[in-house]
């Protein structure tokens, strides 16, 4: 059991369960031993539902990363692929078969497909001619993974850009399918509120999936109150701002993936006395993050100014609890202290490796550069000259800063500005495209597409009114005891979440001129119960919300919803699910061309 996925309170284990048991069904299809072929995207998100040990009690005896050309020699009767849906992909897999099939007795092979079969995959495994030598081609739906006690993802890489460059509709439909599955398992939910086009027609293809399997009502009292659907783009400010809670800057600086993170590895060297330090490790130390380690969940979504004291706290009681050790004198008393031994050493190593983090952070976040960076960010929140060219950003150009460094803070001038004037956007792109190269005029194309980038039209800038009606911006933001989500960035509220607190309380209605500032429909739906199941709360009893962020949604944005379900009286209890977990650097990145020649 994962035991981090069962604190809250809904209890995700059982989504996770419910996806273990169909892999074992699938290994099981496959009698004897067995070879995994993995697509190299999904290993990092099949690792949350299943570690090894499963796959090897179903006789799983190799594991390879997909590549072309010849298979490494494994001993085993069956071959399964575990790709997604890529055409790319096919012509990878042929290979591999064909070179099999020339080099070994007869082996079985199958196909997994991740999330859903693909008519077009089958049909160019045919032109290749190998989709004869499949025995097995099946789908695997795998579309909201738990990360934590209230965190899923579908870890959906391209969402956003299908929906707003490619007008594509794949991921949106695959988040429909997503929960319906999560219904089934825990209950109609009742209301549905949304904003935003894609979120219109997530909630009309469930509306419809549930029309179509009428008869097949679970009669599951429901778990869930309140859904709420959340497009990306009626919030594009919050992504692009630098996130300043402890999981945030973890991710903007060194980016974590699928629940891990890489760090350098001389920061966590054990030097013993009198070593010479030659012997210093080169691979990355890799760390998993959740709320399985005790600290971690206790300082992830404070403001990274609260950290030091809370670890510094953390360490005082941590040596208290080893001096105790000296106040043990009879047997009962040792054997306590040293049955306390093992939860002590891991807190010891977790506080160690905190504060090694927190000191690389802090190396950072306390620079020249970056405190420039933010105070650029937190002028344009404020409005302070938006519709005029940055001179920060032109000597960020001119010293040839990162790319998305640049974008990230074009795109949130315009954002702030409600788009720049014809000279000033001109300007920026005439400046980035003979720094950076030509090629990158594809890339603005998609920013503008994509409405991170506009032209300023004549009508007025709404983003004063929305900043003053919604409170997007708090002066004396309280860092160290936050009475407000404001903390998460240190002064500005995530409009994002700023929605999902009004919705709870008083309700959209009070801020009905604001929803029609901001893109596409606002909505509301009612779900129709199976008869005879009515939620009857108890006294004091919270209301559960899942509010789903369809193209991505940031660490800081989790923390400012986490915050609220701590709030003495906020009566909600928020679980955060999402198309993908990203910051400004992944965004932009997803919305590039050519990303790969790009030094992020």
């Amino acid at each position: 059991m994962a035991a981090h996925l069962s604190y809250g309170r809904v209890n995700l284990n059982i989504l996770r369960e419910a996806a273990r048991k169909e892999l074992r069904e699938f290994l099981d299809k496959c009698a004897g031993s067995k070879a995994i072929v993995w697509d190299e995207y999904l290993t990092g998100p099949f690792g949350l539902i299943a570690q090894y040990s499963l796959l090897k009690e179903h006789e799983v005896e190799k594991m390879f990363t997909l590549k072309s050309g010849r298979l490494p020699s494994a001993d085993v009767k069956n071959i399964i692929f575990f790709v997604r849906p890529r055409l790319e992909l096919m012509d990878i897999i042929a290979e591999n078969v064909f070179s099999e099939d020339k080099m070994h007795s007869p082996r079985d092979f199958h196909i997994l497909f991740v999330p859903r079969r693909s008519m077009l995959c089958e049909q160019r495994l045919k032109e290749q001619g190998v989709l004869a030598s499949f025995i097995n081609i099946d789908e695997y739906i795998l579309d909201l993974i738990p990360y934590d006690g209230d965190l899923l993802s579908m870890e959906y890489e391209s969402a956003f850009r299908e929906c707003y460059l490619e007008n594509d509709q794949t991921s949106l439909y695959h988040t429909a399918k997503g929960l319906m599955t999560l219904q089934a398992l825990y209950g109609t939910i009742p209301q549905i509120y949304g904003k935003g086009e894609c979120a219109r027609h997530v909630a009309n293809m469930m509306l419809r999936m549930k029309r179509e399997f009428a008869g097949s009502q679970n009669q599951i009292l429901p778990v869930f109150d309140t859904l709420l659907l959340l497009d990306r783009n009626v919030d594009l400010l919050t992504p692009l701002a630098t996130q300043l809670t402890y999981e945030g800057l973890i991710d903007e600086i060194y980016g974590i993936t699928n629940g891990y993170v890489k760090l350098p590895p001389e920061k966590f060297a054990q030097k013993k006395q009198g070593e010479a330090s030659k012997d210093l490790p080169t691979e990355p130390k890799k760390l998993q993050l959740n709320s399985a380690e005790e600290l971690y969940a206790e300082i992830r979504d404070k403001n990274f100014n609260a950290v030091g004291a809370a670890l510094s706290k953390k360490a005082k009681i941590i040596s208290a609890a080893f001096e105790e050790r000296h106040n043990a004198k009879t047997v009962g008393e040792i054997k306590q202290f040293v049955s306390q031994l093992p939860h002590m050493q891991a807190a010891r190593s977790s506080l160690a490796n905190h504060t090694s983090i927190a000191e690389l952070i802090k190396d950072i976040t306390t620079s020249e550069a970056f405190f420039d960076n933010l105070t650029v960010e937190q002028e344009f929140m404020t409005g302070v000259d938006t519709d005029k060219v940055n001179t920060y950003i032109e000597d960020c150009v001119a010293q040839k800063d990162p790319l998305i460094k640049i974008l990230r803070l074009v795109s949130m001038q315009s954002v702030c500005n409600n788009g720049l004037k014809q000279k000033v956007l001109d300007y920026y792109k005439r400046e980035i495209l003979q720094t950076y190269g030509y090629e990158h005029i594809l890339t603005l194309n998609n920013l503008e597409k994509a409405g991170l980038l506009k032209l300023q039209s004549s009508s007025r800038n709404n983003y004063p009114t929305i900043r003053k009606t919604l409170k997007l911006w708090m002066e004396d933001a309280n860092e160290q005891n936050p009475n407000d989500i404001s903390y998460v960035y240190s002064g500005y509220a995530p409009l994002s979440v700023r929605l999902t607190q009004v919705l709870a309380r008083p309700g959209w209605r009070s801020i009905e001129e604001v929803l029609k500032m901001l893109p596409g429909p606002h909505f509301e739906e009612r779900q129709q119960l199976p008869a005879g199941l009515h939620k009857k709360r108890q006294q004091g009893e919270n209301r559960t919300t899942l509010v789903f962020f369809l193209g991505g949604v940031s660490y800081a944005e989790i923390a400012a919803l986490r915050f609220l379900s701590q709030m003495e009286d906020s009566g909600m209890e928020y679980i955060i699910a999402t198309t993908k977990l990203l910051n400004g650097t992944t965004w932009i990145k997803s919305l590039m061309d050519r990303p790969e020649s790009q030094s992020s």
